[in-house]
């Protein structure tokens, strides 16, 4: 008989676990863009080190919280996570939680500056709480205003660095707020299935679910068409320059292809490619920020 104690994987794994650390990185990878576009040079090191510590701790935080708010739900669509399979209680995960976000604030208060850390704050109790415990089971339109909070990273890097909200900073949380429903809801159509056992037995609203599969691929689309408008900003605005443009536009361009192709095919393989390409989608987005900002400024 196999040894179900043996199974059980080191305590570490477990609170990592909980971290949800791709997440986490993504959100790092987002902030540090906002660092580097906050001035023209390159920041000051050991305020960058910090502020992703913080960030990233706050992030991790968040989502704890998930995990323990979520419970019941994975109990039956993600029993291998932690509490589900015993290997946390769900107060030794509330502790973890908190510990973790009142390191982050400690750090972002003491070693980076006050408004960083409450914006943090804000972010972490409007994802957390907020969007997690409330509003992803009030409406269908979850993923668009969840969004506003899983935006917040380059602003949080950019007042890290110059201790202000500059307009610049809200522009790049306004290009992840209309990303993230053309990114997510291909993901959605591709798992139909599960969200819709999700809102059988949870009654957690997801469009494809709520609304059908053909409003769902008209609203990626429309999205998909702001989107493209949307990141024009940076270059109308002055903040990018020519490289930034030659980019965006066709990367815009292709969203709307796959969208328009998603309408035309209706298959869950079109749905994740384009899911695929939404990431690869906004990783060149701000890659070609940063080329561009760097080229800018050092002729």
């Amino acid at each position: 008989m196999t040894n179900t104690a043996s199974l059980r994987p080191p305590s570490w794994k477990c609170y990592l676990n909980l971290c949800k650390s791709n997440v986490v990185i993504e959100m790092i990878f987002t902030a540090v863009v906002g660092m580097l576009l906050a001035v023209p040079a390159l920041p000051p090191v050991d305020t960058m080190i910090y502020a992703n510590i913080g960030i990233a701790l706050a992030a991790a935080s968040a989502a704890a919280i998930n995990h323990f708010v979520d419970r019941d739900i994975d109990k039956k669509l993600n029993p291998h996570r932690p509490i589900p399979m015993g290997y946390l209680t769900p107060r030794q995960v509330m502790v973890f939680a908190i510990v973790l976000g009142v390191i982050a604030m400690v750090v972002l208060m003491v070693k980076v500056n006050a408004l960083t850390a409450w914006l943090t704050l804000l972010s972490l109790f409007g994802y957390a709480v907020v969007y997690t415990k409330y509003l992803k089971r009030m409406t269908p339109q979850n993923i668009v205003i969840g969004g506003a909070f899983g935006a917040t990273p380059p602003l949080l890097g950019w007042c890290a660095i110059t201790g202000e909200i500059h307009p610049y900073a809200l522009l790049l949380v306004l290009i992840i707020f209309v990303w993230t429903p053309p990114h997510f809801w291909p993901l959605a159509i591709a798992r139909q299935d599960k969200y819709q056992k999700i809102y059988e037995d949870f009654r957690i609203p997801m469009l494809p679910v709520t609304n059908g599969v053909d409003h769902t691929l008209l609203q990626i689309l429309l999205y998909s068409v702001l989107l493209l408008i949307v990141t024009l900003l940076p270059y109308l605005t002055g903040m990018s320059g020519l490289i930034y443009l030659a980019t965006v536009i066709p990367l815009g361009l292709g969203f709307i292809y796959y969208a328009l192709l998603m309408m035309r095919n209706k298959d869950k393989a079109t749905a994740m490619t384009t899911f695929w390409y939404s990431i690869v989608y906004i990783t060149l987005l701000f890659a070609a920020l940063l080329i561009d900002h760097y080229f800018r400024f050092t002729l």
